[in-house]
């Protein structure tokens, strides 16, 4: 079975919002589908997956590894790594049809049949006020989940802090009092996470999560840039968090087992979130997992955008028992099930089901939804407008 085709597919959502999808299209008539959604970046993505096809076109569906992997030393940045992590979340989802089994027994033989899961519910609170933020809070646990996560420090910026500190600080006390309100919605037994989008410096961090105690987070998510130079104040940002009970999280951003190693072996987060659209797909996730596991480190899937990402990391929660708990994107559009004809996950006592019975994914995008919805430009990347 070979590839014939490598096809980009990209459904505007909102004003704020693109997913990118990658459909494989095989000699057998197989299809499969993978999830790049990288905001903002969606030319840029098209145009690397066009410049790359000739390397896949007419090559064995099997060499996934050797497909998926040969550019991995390529100057191709998170762009690259997207659309490669989707090539090679369809070419898995192809070899499973090929097989007859579902992705996540593909991948291994344990089956977990709840998977722990958590709301991410920032798109869909568009009334950012701390009365909107609360009651989207208090419509997320009314659906059934046992915990929720916004990130609240809507155009905070750390690079502005010293042309704009009043301004600034202003934003971080409207961020710190959305919080404040979730938490007097949902009660003291809901799980409540925070996602900063890397807007602070150290001493901001500190201080915000010392203002946020009395809220008693789940976990802080993100405060600080991940590169080299902030690894010893994400070491300290860890102690402070712990000392107040409260979990470090970060690392969505990283890609490979090698990108994540260095941090699990400094010890800088007590959960590491990979996303199977960055990271390598399902090996590397897979791989990252049990690395963080060695390591004593939760690993949390990454999954706040679409609905294939979401089926992806199902799949993976279901194959291995290295996974703690999933994200899960509520509610910022009806797109999110018209566009893989009205399937969803089923939430059972606050976790999901595990995927269906089927093979491969189990999910097939609409051409006609997606024609419907084409590409229109959105703001890049963590833009500061983004929340």
């Amino acid at each position: 079975m070979h590839i014939t085709r490598l096809e980009p597919l990209i459904l505007h959502v909102s004003a704020k919002t693109n997913w990118f999808f990658v459909r494989v299209t095989t000699d057998s008539g197989l299809q499969g589908v993978g999830e790049a959604s990288l905001n903002g970046w969606e030319p840029l993505q098209e145009a690397f997956l066009r410049h790359i096809a000739a390397d896949f076109e007419g090559r064995p569906v099997a060499d996934i590894a050797k497909l998926t992997r040969v550019f991995a030393h390529a100057p191709h940045g998170l762009v690259g790594a997207s659309v490669l992590s989707a090539i090679e979340q369809a070419l898995s989802d192809v070899m499973a049809q090929s097989a007859g089994v579902p992705i996540y027994s593909w991948l291994g033989d344990y089956a977990q049949p709840l998977i722990p899961v958590y709301a991410n519910i920032n798109r869909a609170t568009v009334e950012r006020s701390p009365a909107g933020c609360a009651a989207s809070a208090r419509r997320a646990l009314a659906q059934g989940f046992r915990g929720v996560k916004i990130a609240p420090f809507d155009s905070v910026c750390s690079e502005d802090f010293a042309a704009d500190w009043p301004g600034q600080r202003r934003r971080i006390d409207a961020g710190i009092a959305r919080v404040v309100a979730m938490r007097e919605a949902i009660g003291p037994d809901a799980d409540l996470m925070v996602d900063c989008h890397w807007r602070f410096d150290e001493a901001t961090a500190l201080a915000v999560l010392r203002e946020l105690e009395p809220v008693r987070l789940f976990w802080f998510e993100c405060p600080v840039s991940e590169n080299i130079a902030c690894w010893n104040a994400l070491a300290r940002l860890r102690g402070a968090a712990n000392a107040q009970g409260v979990l470090l999280a970060g690392a969505e951003m990283q890609t490979g087992e090698a990108g994540f190693a260095p941090l699990l072996t400094r010890g800088l987060f007590d959960v590491v979130m990979p996303d199977v659209k960055f990271a390598g797909g399902y090996g590397e996730m897979l791989r990252i997992a049990a690395l963080a596991h060695r390591h004593g480190v939760a690993c949390s899937p990454h999954n706040p955008t679409g609905p294939i990402c979401n089926f992806a990391s199902m799949h993976l929660m279901s194959a291995s028992t290295n996974f703690s708990v999933l994200e899960f994107q509520l509610g910022e559009s009806d797109l999110y099930f018209d566009v893989v004809g009205g399937k969803g996950p089923r939430l059972i006592e606050g976790r999901f089901a595990a995927p269906p019975d089927l093979p491969g994914l189990g999910l097939v995008l609409d051409d006609a939804v997606l024609a419907a919805h084409p590409y229109q430009p959105v703001p890049p990347g963590m833009d500061p407008r983004l929340g």
